[in-house]
Parts: structure tokens; C-alpha cells; sequence
């Protein structure tokens, strides 16, 4: 006879004396007052094109080779923090940013391959994230993860409905490949939204750098100006160049910058910006309108001028320097830039889908090696389509100067927004925050480092790539990075598949196979465990590994019947992470659930391993009165956080190995309510059982 859910949740509550019944008042040092957050985001700009990552390198070697200047960005450099390894969480722009937004890697995400304009999902982004913490909230530029409808305006994921107050620019992905959105030059005329409205009709002759740029300072300036000032803010913006048609501006940057000069917003329909005027695609920059280069790498013979091709891509890149540097002089005009957090970087690799005039040479990152010293562009899980070109400048807690060579993902910027804003972030994040390394302050925390793509081209047949990587042909891809060790598979058949293993410490250009070295094996079979352990399977993006069953864990210490639990006090409306927060209480239980209808109001994490007794299927289940959020592995198992509809019963499904698989359980629970919690599971053709002290363990 099968007993009831509440009779069930009541026989498996927690004795109220386990909890903590007050909290000692203690001093607290005043923690910094909220940072305004703006996220530069470029489309397509590599690691290499910037001066302070890669291009003052090939300007010192003084063998002619074309160079990029970015005095801007060297500056922002100089002033505050560069990422030498940090990675995109996929090498195409919509999972990257749509992994970005969200917190959660490749593994865990719902926009993945090349899933341009899906519907990114429903649930935790930075902006509703920040957005309930106090925050203003602005999205500008290209977005591109709407969701497909045919009733335009009202697009499912509208920036707005995912926690925006503010959207501006474009909605669909293909409307970034075109820089006129009015003229639509050499793709067509595009739609520019404000919120509901589209406003393109007002747009001529506005270039999308100088488009954004000019709103970006217009909307800092009003938040500054208006009601809300006393509110931080956060802004995505989110450039649609380098990447499509390489157009150029109408004419300079105008001189000066921030609030008085540079790019302004003047509002009059036909000339909405201070750009909007001249000879539309036609302004090169001086530096480069007679560049000329070594071709051949022979002193003894003519250099070539650069085929305006090189022209124009080096301009569109100069011309997001010149935004950045309007932008910090507005930040210090308005005298907001010493707490204000600015973080500049690109969405994946550099790439050759550049769409040109007739008669025009056709586009190669070989010419500037925008991939820097390593091999891959766009596309490739090589570090050249991953490694991104990360900046940081948040004067009041970032030394001058620093590099940063812990390995991270854009995915870490959402732990590490809220890091920064003095709030938890979500439980569903993969990320951990990096503030410790950017302050300074603090012990970093490892985060993952993992990406799965599928791609049905081939990487290039660039002569300065590896011979063994020359035209190779994608597919099915991974990459994942254990320390300095990076594995990568290539046309992946199945899960038994050798990964590649490079260190990219030592060897950034991945030239030394080690995988064929005994030595290595050991890692090799970590890596193949850990790809499994790290994602949850998403019927919409099918792998070749998706039925294979996750490997259990090894647990070497004494493990015992039941589950370790941890208290952290506060008053919190969504599943938090424990990440970087100190447990008010801790201890062990044989039960599972959360809460006694006195206990104090807070969440308990409990922390588990459930013994598989045999390779199978298994299908878990989890209902609760409150909010609660449960890993397997690195994995989402089931997430009844936001947006959950109280006492839902919600199930998936998993194949796993027999043996331990450490478990967290997030559950929030409310002052003097009982969350009420059931986690129940069963074998395939079998009957449901109540996780409890009869198939979890804890290590002592």
C-alpha cells in the first residue's frame, strides 16, 4: 500500500533540535556598497586583436608583420586586469552568451550548438538576479535568444521578460550581421527595438557601434540624473562587430569624450546620433588607410599596402576601443568610476564568416592571427575559438596592472556579479565567483572549465595552425580543463572516445599530444568521467554519449547511513549557492527534509551520496511546499527553484553506474513553515523509494 506525500514528508522530518534556535550578535566589518556592473560583450573579436594580448607582440618583433593598435583597451589593461585564460562557454555566440546570462555551463545549459533566436530559458539570469538585489537593469545591442514567434513584438524571452527593465537594439541574431540597420547596406534593412517599439525608421545613417555606444551613454546618464540614481545599475552591452559585414563608420570618433564629448545622443529623428551624418561605409581609420606590410618576410622586396579588407576590420575593431574609452571618461565625468565594475570581452574566436563588398579580398584571421598563439577560430573547441580576450577595471578594488591566469568561463560572471553586489547567487549556477582574484582578497575557488559544441564544418587549413588539425572536420566536440591540462575530442563516435591532452600552460598552441603517454592515462580516464558527471542530456542537442551511464565516485573515507546537513541563516526568495558563505550550523542526519515548523528561516543544504546498487536507469522525482534545487554530481537533476509551482511533482530521468554519486540537496525553508519536502526514486520497472538513510551515505 503506498502511503500518502504528506505522510511520507512527515515521517521523514528533521528533529527541530538539530537547528540553531538564535544567532549570536556578532561584529561584522561593513561590507562595500554595491558596484554598478556594465558587461561589454564584442561578436567574433579574438584573443589576438587586441594590443595588450597579442598585437603589441607582433608590432615589437619589428619583422613588418600588420599589427592593431587598441590604446583604449591597453589602457583598461594597464589600469585594472586581463584574463590570460578565460574561455567562452561555447566558440558561437548564442550558448556563449546565452551560458553567460544564465550562470550555467554547456553541460547544464538550454541554448546550445547553433540554436540562434531559441528561447533562452525561463529561470535565473544575471539580470533578474541583480534585478531583485536593487538593481536597474539594461540590455543594448544584440540579444538573439528571443524565441521564435510570429507575434512580433511579443517574443516569449523579450530581454524584458527576463530581467530587463530596459532592451535596445537588436532582437534577432541575423540582424547583427548588417551595421546600417536603415540602409541595411549589404544585408538588408533590419528592425532596431526600444523595448516594444520598433525604431528603425529614425536610424539612418547610424552605424551599431556609434548606435550603442551613444545609448549606452545616454541611459547611464538619465539612471544618473533620474529617480533612480541612488540605485546601482548593470548593463549588457552587447556589440554586433567585428563579426558579418566589415562596413565602416561615416566618418572619426568625434573628439572628445564622456559627458560632453565623443559620441552623443541628440534624439532627432534622421540624425539620432552625432554619427548620423556624411558618406555612409566609407571612414577608414588614419592609422591604417596607408598601411603597408612585409607579405613575404623579405626586406628585399616592396611592401604591399593592406587590402582594404584588413582595412576595414582593424576600423571596426578601432571603433570599439574609441566606445571604451568615451565610456570610462563618462563613468569619471559623472563621478561613478571608481565603483563601477567594467568587464570587456568577446563571445568566442575570431571568424571568416565576414561578409564583403564585390571584389573584395576575402576575409582571413591568418592576417592579424586574431587567434594569438594558438590554433582555432570560431568553432573550434581549440583554444583559439575559446579563449577570450578579458579585461577589468573597477578602480576602488582592483589593483593596476594585474593578470589573472586562473582558469575561468564567461559563466563565472553571474557568482561573481553577486559576489560583488553583496547578495547570494542562485544554487543553479555552475560558476564560483571571481572576485578573490580580481581583489585580491580572499581564496579563489576552482571553477569548471567545460564545453560540448557540434559543428559540421571543418577548421581551417591555415598554414600557421598545427599540419594534424589542417581542414579537420568538427562534428561532435569537447573540451574540457583539469588544471593545466586541456582534452579535446574531435568527431566524437561515443563516450569511450580519447580525449587529446595538451598542457596549454606550457604548450598554448596544443603541439604535444600527451595523451599518448602512459603517464597520462590516468587523467585521461578523469576527463572521460568528468564530461559524463558535469551535464544533464538535452533531447534538442543530442550526443553521441547521452546513454552512456555516469560513472559512480570513488569514496575512499568511512561513509555512514544518512545525509551531513548545513544551515545558512537569511531571509533568501530564491535557492542560493553555498558558494563563498559560512554555515550558521552543521551536522548529520538519517532523515531527509529540511524543516520543523519552528525552525529559523533560512536554507539547509544536505550533502549525500546515493548508492546506485546496480547499472541502470533511474528516475527521480522531488515535490515541495517551498523551493528547492538538487545536483547530481556537477549536473542539474531537478530544479524546483524559479518559478516552481508549489507541491508540483517534477521527474527526470538518468543513467547511471553502479555505485556512490554525491548528491546536494537545496531546500529554503520560511519561518515557522514547513517546506515539506519529498525526493523519491526508482529503478526502471520498479517501485518508488523515499531517499533516506536506506540508499544515502554521508563520509564522517
Amino acid at each position: 500500500m503506498q502511503t500518502t506525500w504528506k505522510a511520507s514528508v512527515m515521517a521523514f522530518l528533521i528533529p527541530i533540535s538539530f537547528l540553531p534556535s538564535r544567532t549570536l550578535a556578532q561584529a561584522v566589518p561593513a561590507k562595500p556598497a554595491a558596484p554598478n556592473i556594465i558587461f561589454i560583450l564584442t561578436d567574433d573579436l579574438g584573443y589576438g586583436d587586441l594590443g595588450v594580448f597579442f598585437q603589441s607582440q607582433r608590432q615589437k618583433k619589428g619583422d613588418n608583420l600588420p599589427f592593431q593598435l587598441t590604446p583604449h583597451l591597453d589602457q583598461m589593461a594597464a589600469t585594472g586586469a586581463k584574463f590570460t585564460n578565460q574561455y567562452s562557454n561555447a566558440p558561437v555566440c548564442a550558448p556563449s552568451r546565452a551560458s553567460f546570462i544564465t550562470g550555467v555551463n554547456q553541460g547544464n545549459a538550454s541554448v546550445r550548438d547553433n540554436q540562434f533566436d531559441k528561447q533562452i530559458e525561463d529561470n535565473h539570469t544575471i539580470a533578474t538576479m541583480l534585478k531583485a538585489a536593487g538593481y536597474s537593469t539594461a540590455a543594448i545591442g544584440k540579444w538573439g535568444l528571443q524565441g521564435e514567434t510570429k507575434e512580433e513584438p511579443n517574443w516569449p524571452a523579450h530581454p524584458s521578460k527576463r530581467g530587463f527593465d530596459q532592451f535596445f537594439g537588436y532582437m534577432r541574431h541575423a540582424d547583427g550581421h548588417e551595421h546600417y540597420p536603415y540602409e541595411g547596406l549589404y544585408r538588408g534593412k533590419k528592425q532596431i527595438w526600444d523595448n516594444y517599439t520598433n525604431v528603425a525608421e529614425g536610424l539612418s545613417k547610424c552605424y551599431t557601434t556609434d548606435l550603442w555606444t551613444a545609448y549606452a551613454k545616454k541611459w547611464i546618464v538619465d539612471h544618473e540624473q533620474g529617480k533612480d540614481a541612488k540605485k546601482p545599475f548593470f548593463m549588457f552591452l552587447a556589440y554586433d562587430a567585428p563579426h558579418a559585414v566589415l562596413e565602416l563608420p561615416t566618418q572619426a570618433y568625434p573628439k572628445g569624450a564622456g559627458l560632453k564629448g565623443g559620441l552623443q545622443w541628440t534624439g532627432t529623428k534622421g540624425g539620432m546620433i552625432n554619427t548620423a551624418s556624411g558618406e555612409i561605409d566609407t571612414y577608414v581609420h588614419p592609422d591604417y588607410a596607408a598601411a603597408t606590410y612585409d607579405d613575404d618576410q623579405n626586406a628585399a622586396t616592396p611592401e604591399l599596402a593592406w587590402p582594404d579588407t584588413y582595412k576595414r576590420y582593424a576600423t571596426a575593431n578601432r571603433r570599439i576601443d574609441d566606445a571604451i574609452g568615451d565610456l570610462s571618461q563618462l563613468l569619471k565625468d559623472l563621478n561613478i568610476a571608481d565603483n563601477t565594475l567594467v568587464i570587456f570581452t568577446s563571445d568566442n574566436g575570431p571568424s571568416i564568416e565576414s561578409y564583403l563588398p564585390k571584389g573584395f579580398v576575402p576575409f582571413s584571421p591568418e592576417f592579424f592571427a586574431s587567434f594569438g598563439p594558438f590554433d582555432g577560430i570560431k568553432r573550434d573547441v581549440w583554444e583559439g575559438g575559446l579563449r577570450m580576450p578579458t579585461l577589468a577595471s573597477w578602480p576602488a578594488r582592483i589593483g593596476t596592472g594585474k593578470t589573472i591566469a586562473a582558469p575561468s568561463m564567461l559563466s563565472d560572471w553571474m557568482a561573481t556579479f553577486a559576489d560583488a553586489a553583496n547578495i547570494p547567487a542562485p544554487a543553479r549556477t555552475d560558476g564560483v565567483s571571481l572576485l578573490p582574484s580580481l581583489t585580491g582578497k580572499g581564496k579563489q575557488e576552482a571553477g569548471q572549465v567545460y564545453v560540448e559544441y557540434k559543428e559540421g564544418g571543418r577548421t581551417p587549413d591555415f598554414k600557421s595552425f598545427e599540419e594534424s588539425r589542417r581542414g579537420r572536420k568538427r562534428d561532435q566536440m569537447q573540451m574540457i580543463r583539469m588544471g593545466d591540462l586541456v582534452g579535446v575530442r574531435y568527431q566524437v563516435k561515443s563516450a569511450d572516445d580519447d580525449f587529446e591532452i595538451y598542457n596549454v600552460v606550457t604548450d598554448p598552441k596544443e603541439t604535444k599530444n600527451l595523451a599518448t603517454d602512459p603517464a597520462y592515462q590516468k587523467i585521461q580516464k578523469e576527463m572521460k568521467e568528468k564530461v559524463l558527471q558535469g551535464r544533464r542530456v538535452d533531447a534538442e542537442a543530442p550526443r553521441p554519449y547521452d546513454q552512456a551511464a555516469v560513472p559512480a565516485s570513488k569514496v575512499s573515507k568511512a561513509i555512514s547511513p544518512g545525509l551531513s546537513w548545513q544551515f545558512f541563516k537569511g531571509n533568501f526568495s530564491y535557492v542560493v549557492s553555498e558558494k563563498g558563505r559560512t554555515a550558521e550550523k552543521k551536522g548529520a542526519s538519517k532523515l531527509l527534509n529540511p524543516a520543523a515548523l519552528t525552525a529559523p528561516e533560512g536554507m539547509v543544504l544536505y550533502k549525500a551520496y546515493f548508492k546506485a546498487p546496480q547499472d541502470g536507469t533511474y528516475t527521480f522525482s522531488l515535490q515541495t511546499k517551498g523551493k528547492a534545487y538538487v545536483r547530481l554530481h556537477e549536473a542539474e537533476l531537478l530544479d524546483a527553484d524559479f518559478g516552481y509551482a508549489s507541491g508540483k511533482e517534477i521527474f527526470t530521468t538518468v543513467r547511471l553506474k553502479a555505485g556512490y554519486h554525491p548528491v546536494k540537496i537545496y531546500a529554503l525553508q520560511k519561518a515557522g513553515k514547513a517546506n515539506e519536502l519529498m525526493l523519491k526514486y526508482k529503478e526502471e520497472g520498479g517501485d518508488w523509494s523515499s531517499l533516506s538513510n536506506k540508499n544515502l551515505y554521508f563520509v564522517k
